[in-house]
């Protein structure tokens, strides 16, 4: 049954028993239930300036909204480029910033090159989704590759990235090199079908003498699933002061030399297979003019 005020004859021993557990946390509802009070009103009088424990506060939608936008505002921004960032109504937007002052007038020329520049990003952006969408439509075009196309597709990339037997400098040798880590995957998984035991293959990194070494070695190691210990020494590529590389950062591992050994056999048959897949395509496929 609910009270009335007049059946608390200290109204302010009341309340503070009520401050005291709001303080503590407690609930809305915990209190009521501990103070048997379960009229509102005198609930509200006894909670009057006393604000609530924050863990009751629920996180507003917008405050990240708010936040962001009176960043922009301080760096400048007018009311109609919030709205394109934020995607918010200018209404909002003024209530949230008025306190801050107005940004300077930009010249007419600046202005024109902000805009510019916007819609110069908003059209790499696009590019950038056309380009993605195209590249994942080509690659569920490949789908299962079977033997015989991994075949063709190593013979391939050998001939274009391995090292090659010359008239002057015989040599026949097989050994690959090259800093593109799907290549290097592609390759092992080709070595693989060839049947080339793991014990056969030397691992060696060339990078330039300003590049992390021991970590280019370790990410190649676990690329290729050996141990880096087992790895030949390191070729130190010299850096030409003349030159500016662009070959820099944390993802410049340099290029992984992977050595077939006692490969003389295995390399006439590449370059065997690499001739049978030019002549069947000089024959069964180049254009009438090319025949």
């Amino acid at each position: 049954m609910a009270h009335s005020p007049s059946k608390y004859a200290d109204f302010e021993t009341l309340r503070g028993q009520a401050v005291t557990l709001r303080r503590a946390g407690h609930s809305r509802r915990q209190i009521r239930d501990r103070l048997h009070i379960y009229n509102n009103d005198i609930l509200n009088r006894l909670f009057q300036g006393e604000p609530p424990p924050d863990w009751t506060k629920r996180p507003r939608a917008k405050d990240d909204l708010r936040d962001r936008a009176r960043e922009l505002r301080i760096q400048g921004w007018t009311y109609d480029r919030i709205q394109i960032e934020l995607g918010c109504s200018k209404s909002s937007i003024s209530l949230w910033v008025r306190d801050l002052p107005k940004p300077e007038r930009r010249d007419p020329t600046e202005q024109a090159q902000l805009a510019a520049r916007r819609r110069w990003e908003h059209e790499l952006a696009v590019r950038d989704i056309a380009r993605k969408r195209t590249k994942e439509a080509a690659a569920r075009e490949i789908g299962a590759m079977t033997d015989r196309e991994l075949l063709f597709a190593g013979v391939a990339l050998y001939w274009a990235e391995g090292t090659k037997d010359k008239t002057y400098d015989r040599r026949e040798t097989v050994t690959f090199v090259n800093s593109d880590p799907g290549v290097i995957q592609l390759y092992l998984a080709w070595l693989a079908l060839l049947g080339i035991e793991s014990e056969r293959l030397k691992y060696r990194v060339m990078i330039h003498m300003t590049a992390d070494t021991e970590a280019a070695e370790r990410y190649w190691a676990d690329l290729a699933g050996v141990d880096a210990s087992t790895f030949q020494k390191t070729t130190i590529k010299k850096h030409n002061p003349k030159t500016i590389r662009k070959n820099v950062g944390e993802n410049y591992r340099g290029c992984l030399v992977i050595r077939v050994s006692n490969g003389a056999e295995l390399y006439r048959r590449i370059e065997g297979w690499w001739s049978g897949m030019v002549d069947c395509a000089r024959t069964d496929h180049a254009p009438s003019l090319l025949r």
